[in-house]
């Protein structure tokens, strides 16, 4: 198999996981993901990014500080900029996604419980073993770079991950109480809390890990300029 079909298989081939079997995954196989991962492209070779590595009772504790946050109406904290209003065809999309999840999980529409019980998993990172909070250095703040080079580096880190048996899910859901987060996995203050990615060993036999999401074509998305015919 060349390097490319190898590249290849892994970026087509991933898929965001969202059940993971009860199974520790070990520091020095992160390590190595990290590495890989590491290697992903940095504007100016700025390298903003920081990661920090959270199991065990820290996540135990992140999670259910999310959680009773959220479920008692403490406001949304995460760090990073959001645009509230999506709609129109990202929207569509958005819609699409947790269509298929529901369906492969067996949720109907109604199943208000059902429904709840879901989203309550995304606040808990979906129970994954390992939680990897992506940051990056304070002093970019406000600046785009900085969040670009945090999208390449965690993009590179779930297909490192894929590429040795484990799956990732990006998840914001669970950083949505920001200072409980920065409490328990200990994050300094000089850095801001991008995105964080629920890390594991997938379990086979969760439905929702079946699912692999519809893209755009690339018609769709792409214009050619300057090509000949």
């Amino acid at each position: 198999m060349t390097g490319a079909s190898s590249y290849d298989d892994v970026v087509v081939g991933r898929r965001s996981i969202r059940g993971f079997l009860d199974k520790p995954v070990p520091k020095a196989l992160i390590a190595e993901i990290l590495e890989v991962a590491m290697r992903a492209p940095s504007s100016f070779n700025n390298q903003c990014w920081n990661f920090s590595v959270v199991t065990g009772d820290p996540l135990a504790a992140i999670r259910q500080g999310n959680t009773d946050g959220i479920l008692g109406g403490k406001p949304d904290s995460r760090e990073f900029r959001r645009f509230d209003g999506i709609a129109d065809d990202h929207r569509a999309r958005q819609i699409e996604i947790a269509k298929q999840l529901f369906g492969a999980m067996g949720i109907a529409r109604d199943d208000k419980d059902a429904r709840q019980d879901w989203v309550l998993r995304g606040f808990r990172q979906f129970d994954a073993p390992v939680s990897v909070v992506v940051t990056y250095d304070r002093v970019l703040l406000g600046s785009d770079i900085a969040p670009f080079d945090c999208g390449a580096v965690t993009n590179a880190l779930v297909n490192a991950a894929w590429s040795r048996g484990l799956g990732c899910v990006i998840n914001s859901q669970g950083i949505m109480q920001s200072p409980v987060v920065r409490k328990h996995a200990r994050i300094s203050d000089d850095q801001v809390i991008m995105i964080c990615v629920a890390m594991g060993w997938p379990d086979a036999d969760f439905p929702a890990n079946t699912v692999v999401s519809n893209r755009k074509s690339v018609d769709e998305a792409v214009r050619f300029v300057g090509f000949e015919d």
